[in-house]
């Protein structure tokens, strides 16, 4: 199997709405993009399906030694020489990647955030990094593009700890900020129990105008020059926020359940938003 391949398949596995907005690139800018999410994808399995912490610290650090065979011009991994490919073309820096990987040890050492100020800078390095290199791929010219794939990055990682909360407390993990379940009357116990309550609604509905917002100044922030070639992110809103609105539409159902769009559905989303422009 070809690293490009190997790539796709990860991606088109992961039945992440991402998927979909790929589909849409010219071949080049698909190539990089799902090379990667691949990279995503894998140094985030190593957090998720690995139950031995330090087995998973040490796989982690082999990614990170990955990560300096790539820019050294020797990498291994399927996923790591898929990369390789489209360095020459795309703007990727080394310490963006070493970024991503630092959110993912970040797994393994915390389960709580004390407040939104922690929970940033774990939403930066595993989502906003990913904007920033995304945009990159997908082309920009204009520097508040940046800013808008920033914002946007943290718009998506809140919407999964929103859809995640139930799933995230199964494996031990509440990413919601503790000072915020103590302004809502809601302990982490609740959580981890998935008990429901009108207070724990109330917290879900601001979670979910908190990345609402952020949402909004995203797309506020983007320049009508780069709109274009930013259509894959702005798919990918579309898609994010239609499951946002199913969850808050629900009551907030996410402690025993994960809300999600059928494929149809996701795909739909994807067509009217590209061919809208």
């Amino acid at each position: 199997m070809t690293p490009e391949k190997y790539c796709q398949q990860k991606a088109a596995a992961s039945g992440s709405s991402f998927y979909y907005s790929f589909l849409f690139l010219p071949p080049e800018r698909r190539r990089a993009i799902m090379a990667l999410y691949a990279f995503c994808r894998e140094v985030d399995d190593v957090v998720d399906e690995r139950d031995d912490r330090d087995a998973a610290a040490r796989e982690l650090a082999g990614w990170r030694a990955e990560v300096g065979e790539l820019y050294a011009g020797q990498p291994r991994h399927p996923v790591t020489l898929a990369l390789r490919a489209v360095l020459p073309r795309f703007n990727l820096p080394q310490e963006r990647l070493l970024e991503i990987i630092d959110g993912m040890e970040m797994d393994l050492r915390q389960t709580r955030y004390p407040d939104f100020a922690a929970l940033s800078l774990y939403c930066y390095r595993v989502a906003s990094v990913v904007g920033l290199l995304a945009a990159e791929i997908f082309g920009c010219v204009d520097q508040r593009t940046r800013q808008y794939a920033h914002d946007l990055g943290m718009a998506f990682q809140l919407t999964n700890i929103i859809r995640d909360v139930g799933e995230d407390a199964r494996r031990g993990r509440v990413y919601l900020p503790l000072d915020e379940l103590r302004r809502f009357g809601v302990t982490p116990d609740d959580i981890l129990n998935a008990r429901y309550s009108e207070n724990f609604r109330r917290l879900m509905e601001f979670q979910i105008e908190r990345a609402e917002n952020y949402y909004a100044q995203a797309l506020k922030q983007l320049p009508d020059v780069d709109r274009k070639t930013q259509r894959p992110g702005l798919l990918m809103a579309a898609i994010y926020r239609a499951v946002l609105d199913e969850i808050k539409r629900g009551g907030c159902p996410v402690l025993d359940r994960r809300v999600s769009l059928t494929s149809p559905r996701k795909l739909w989303i994807a067509c009217r938003t590209w061919f809208k422009g």
